[in-house]
């Protein structure tokens, strides 16, 4: 990373920082704001919100400050959580497509979520797909990927075995949450817990799952909702439990208000918005004024499914759908914009794309960061520049006369390297905001 990346801020009046949005008082005066004034400021409320000072102080054998030590500073994972499903691990049929596909997953993201859809998961009673999903959930945690689990319950249709039984049904499903959530704890430890609950009854719904359907408005939108996130709870105790919707308008924040207990407790841990894109982009205040209206809750915001097509727009359009030249210039433009804007607002913490390639992708729309063939589109390379370059801490600083030296990096992972007196010494670290304490290097 650039050396400018570390400067602090030059000190700028109180005013012009609340009119840039960078300390914004209300969501009112952000409002005001224009596209171009909310991405200009970005960078600026990014070195605010995402970064942090760090101090290493480096130590000889008998404790004593050491001076003049050249320390590599190596950041080796983000706080942030950049991710994308990957539903196709391990079912591409090919085995160099496959490589390429974990490959430069790995690369680049540091999140992955994993299909748990319960028609696909589980099409014969009793026989779910764990050792598939423990499969993939071992290798993401190899590569230190961390994994989230979608969705436990969502109506969009039924498994084929369903019971007529309404009671049965939801049984099941209740027994289906605790299976899952319990089973694996310490591999997959977030999870969808519910999927679109704003408008579970839409008519496509009560035509594709009819049973699932009729359950949930006989035991009613919220009961249903909660008697969930109750049953992941008791089975995750520690578990980050995730609402997950589509809908981005007051009857979305209407059922996160009822989403508490008889206490009043909240019952979810994150708001997960969707923000599927194939109609055409989010303009950048629309971006700013999502994240701002549900900011409120006063909880992580997830932005757990994005897309924004490579090719012709629209939904469900004729296959093959295609990716074209012009389409991948658009789609590294405006994801590009994406990122900055949601990067540099501080009640974000995770940001999945749908899907990572177009490979038999959902609605077989050309969203994907890879080609169907597994060939990088310009969105991928543009992305790692922002994530492992522009947004990534690497460089090397000098320990002054009390052994201390310090740096502004982005949160996240470190390994700190030196060598002195051809002794090698270091160690792994995490920033995190608020946290002074210097990271104790010792030379033996």
């Amino acid at each position: 990373m650039n050396d400018h990346h570390f400067r602090r801020l030059p000190n700028v009046p109180c005013l012009i920082l609340v009119l840039a949005g960078v300390a914004c008082p209300s969501w009112a005066v952000c409002a005001e704001l224009s596209d171009e004034q909310l991405l200009a400021t970005a960078d600026q409320r990014i070195e605010k919100h995402r970064m942090a000072d760090a101090t290493v102080l480096v130590l000889d054998a008998a404790g004593k400050p050491v001076p003049g030590a050249k320390v590599s500073v190596e950041q080796t994972r983000h706080a942030f959580l950049f991710g994308s499903n990957i539903f196709k691990w391990g079912r591409l049929g090919d085995e160099k497509m496959e490589k390429a596909y974990r490959r430069q997953f790995a690369e680049l993201l540091n999140f992955a979520t994993l299909g748990f859809y319960w028609p696909s998961y589980e099409r014969q009673r009793g026989r779910p797909m764990h050792e598939h999903a423990e499969q993939v959930a071992r290798w993401c945690k190899q590569q230190r990927i961390t994994t989230k689990g979608h969705p436990l319950a969502w109506n969009y249709a039924d498994p084929a075995w369903l019971p007529d039984d309404s009671e049965e049904i939801r049984r099941l499903q209740m027994a289906r949450i605790e299976d899952c959530v319990a089973r694996f704890t310490g591999l997959i430890d977030r999870w969808d817990v519910v999927n679109e609950a704003t408008h579970f009854d839409r008519e496509s719904f009560l035509q594709r799952a009819p049973k699932h359907t009729a359950m949930w408005k006989q035991v009613g939108q919220m009961e249903f909702t909660r008697e969930c996130f109750v049953h992941a709870r008791k089975a995750g105790p520690k578990a980050t439990l995730l609402i997950n919707d589509y809908r981005t308008d007051p009857p979305y924040e209407r059922v996160i208000e009822q989403l508490v207990d008889q206490s009043g407790k909240r019952m979810y841990d994150v708001i997960g918005i969707q923000s599927h894109m194939h109609g055409g982009v989010w303009p950048t205040r629309k971006i700013w004024e999502v994240c701002e209206r549900f900011s409120r809750f006063g909880v992580p915001l997830h932005f757990t499914e994005t897309t924004i097509l490579s090719g012709q727009p629209g939904w469900n359009r004729q296959r093959p759908w295609d990716s074209t030249p012009e389409g991948e210039a658009f789609q590294a433009r405006e994801a590009v914009r994406f990122y900055t804007m949601l990067f540099s607002h501080p009640a974000v913490e995770a940001l999945t794309w749908w899907d990572f390639s177009d490979y038999q992708a959902w609605q077989g729309a050309p969203a994907g960061f890879l080609r169907k063939d597994m060939t990088p589109k310009p969105m991928y390379h543009e992305l790692k520049k922002l994530i492992k370059g522009k947004w990534w801490t690497t460089m090397t600083v000098e320990t002054g006369e009390d052994g201390q030296a310090a740096f502004r990096g982005f949160l996240g992972d470190y390994r700190i390297t030196l060598t002195v007196d051809g002794k090698k010494a270091g160690g792994e670290f995490s920033l995190a905001k608020g946290e002074e304490s210097p990271w104790e290097v010792k030379v033996d």
